[in-house]
């Protein structure tokens, strides 16, 4: 039975050798083969900005888990409570984001192998399953970010109870698994079409919203005021910098163009570094974006903790299109993201423990918790919040690995990192880890 016939969908087990070449034809599916190219294969006769082409689209469905609900919650609470003063946070994450997402790529196109393979192979058993299991962990609060997101989306925009719009975004959410299993490129340009409608919604809440421009560079300067800023500042790291988008970067790049040597890796490097800038630098001009409408809109009048009293606000201080344009665009992230956390899931079960569920049993899994919270009647919003407050804790835990093998040159031959691109991912990793204990005690001491 093949993987679609079966409802799975197969990420490749590390069994290709060091050197990035062929695995051996026993350890490949059929699908694997197809979906996956030679550097010449994937050139071919392309000039120019075509070239680039073929190496589109794995950034784009890593840069959607950064914009995800869990971002609307944080970023229209800083905006509304502080204004415009933590928006330089939005920038210094999303640079920190290229950073982490550049280096999983790259260990995916050195090594044929995704991140959680390479951390069962070089580290041992126990430790693997310990990844396994805070990785499951870090699925379910990315997914119970996403889950809620898009049923609220469909019970603001459309008037729907909660509990008939989740089961409308368990519906649309399966659907879009169907893209998901018919292979990576179907997936990544449904993405990458959800994404730009974000931006679109956004860029006309600006228009309507008006900015002060002054206001707004005074934002781009570091600073604090008090130490709930602090805390939001934190819950805008947690929701910006995604662990389970760090493991599924490596899985989507090792294996979809292979290069067989040292100079083929370099370019297809290279190729995949303008991917990144392009869907991350996307990414962090939406979450500016939230941030920015937010501060216009509600600084000043009053501090928005609650998605739904956003979305009359806007309808209220700047016209009803407004809260519809911010609906529509919490919709589309919550259900274009609703499949990243899925795959991330499946990459993450295979290589760390080899093992592998079919996707659609995976996919109604991850609904349930968040299901059940909507029947329950609890706050959606503050489910957000506290989902972000959990990622931000598995962050570390997935940079750490990451920096250790992409410093490495016997795992990364040509590809290994220059020592100010580790000296930089070591910092991030320590303001990421600092930070989140500050969170953790300011969270505990109420």
């Amino acid at each position: 039975m093949s993987d679609r016939q079966s409802g799975r969908m197969h990420v490749p087990l590390a069994s290709e050798a060091a050197e990035g070449g062929p695995e051996p034809a026993a350890l490949r599916t059929k699908k694997e083969a197809s979906q996956s190219q030679s550097f010449q294969g994937a050139l071919g006769t392309k000039t120019g900005w075509r070239q680039f082409l073929p190496f589109m689209g794995p950034a784009f469905i890593a840069a959607v888990a950064y914009i995800d609900p869990g971002n609307y919650a944080t970023n229209i609470q800083a905006g509304s409570q502080f204004g415009y003063k933590l928006l330089w946070v939005v920038i210094v994450s999303n640079i920190m984001a290229i950073v982490v997402q550049s280096l999983s790529a790259k260990l995916g196109i050195a090594t044929s192998q995704n991140l959680p393979e390479m951390i069962r192979q070089e580290w041992p058993k126990g430790v693997s399953l310990f990844y396994w299991i805070q990785g499951e962990i870090m699925v379910m609060a990315t997914d119970l970010a996403e889950f809620i997101g898009a049923a609220l989306g469909f019970h603001l925009v459309f008037g729907l109870p909660m509990i008939p719009s989740a089961l409308l975004t368990a519906v649309c959410a399966l659907a879009i698994l169907m893209f998901q299993i018919k292979g990576f490129r179907p997936l990544e340009m449904v993405i990458a079409s959800m994404v730009f409608i974000v931006v679109i919604a956004f860029s006309c809440e600006l228009l309507l919203a008006m900015p002060q421009f002054s206001a707004l560079a005074r934002g781009l300067v570091p600073t604090f005021q008090g130490t709930n800023s602090i805390l939001l500042a934190a819950g805008i790291l947690g929701a910006t910098v995604m662990p389970h988008a760090i493991y599924m970067h490596s899985g989507l790049t090792c294996r979809r163009v292979i290069g067989q040597t040292p100079a083929e890796r370099k370019k297809i490097y290279n190729f995949e570094l303008i991917d990144i800038l392009i869907a991350m630098i996307i990414a962090g001009i939406i979450n500016a974006l939230m941030l920015t409408v937010a501060g216009s809109t509600f600084f000043g009048r009053e501090v928005i903790a609650d998605l739904t009293v956003a979305f009359h606000g806007f309808g209220h201080y700047l016209a009803p299109s407004a809260a519809l344009l911010f609906g529509v665009g919490l919709l589309s992230a919550g259900l274009s993201s609703s499949s990243v956390g899925t795959l991330a899931g499946d990459i993450m079960m295979q290589g760390f423990v080899r093992m592998q569920i079919p996707v659609f049993i995976r996919r109604v899994c991850t609904m349930l918790p968040p299901i059940i919270l909507i029947l329950s009647g609890a706050n959606a919003t503050k489910a957000l919040v506290l989902s972000q407050v959990i990622l931000s804790f598995g962050i570390g835990l997935a940079i750490i690995p990451l920096i250790l093998f992409t410093s490495n040159k016997r795992i990364m031959r040509n590809l290994v990192n220059h020592k100010i691109t580790t000296a930089v991912s070591w910092l991030i990793t320590l303001v990421v880890v600092l930070l989140n204990i500050f969170l953790l005690i300011q969270t505990f001491a109420g």
